[in-house]
């Protein structure tokens, strides 16, 4: 891992009307509109499905992560998000992200281990770290 801080560097780029062009240098450019909620086509992806979106992949990279180090063998981890935003102090912001998370692993692994690393991987995200939201995690763990 390199030295912090970390910079991210991202263009964004729309016509009056139309959808958002995102790019980021060595990655495939991604388009953006608003969700169906706020009058969108309900079609692309959103800021608000992108944030959530974010939310899932750091806590499975984080946990991806902390398995290695943790020399956890795992074979496959999906995660379920719904991330509500609301009205609070007249402020429309994000306040709660429920995640419902199945991870598999081989026989051979400890059930109580996996599930208190994910419980750790999702502590210890970056992304859900910088939110001023709740999360809820409901972990289960299938052996194969």
């Amino acid at each position: 891992m390199q030295g912090f801080p970390h910079r991210y560097s991202v263009n964004a780029s729309a016509k009056k009307d139309g959808l958002v062009l995102l790019d980021s240098p060595g990655a495939s450019q991604l388009s953006s509109a608003p969700p169906i909620e706020f009058d969108g086509p309900g079609d692309q992806w959103s800021p608000e499905s992108l944030l959530t979106a974010s939310v899932a992949d750091c806590i499975i990279l984080t946990f991806r992560a902390i398995a290695k180090a943790s020399s956890l063998e795992w074979s496959e981890l999906e995660l379920n998000i719904d991330g509500t935003l609301d009205r609070v102090d007249r402020v429309t912001r994000f306040t709660h992200f429920d995640i419902q998370a199945r991870l598999q692993i081989p026989e051979r692994a400890n059930a109580d281990k996996a599930k208190l690393l994910l419980e750790k991987g999702e502590k210890s995200c970056l992304i859900s770290n910088s939110l001023n939201a709740e999360i809820s995690m409901v972990v289960s763990v299938k052996i194969n």
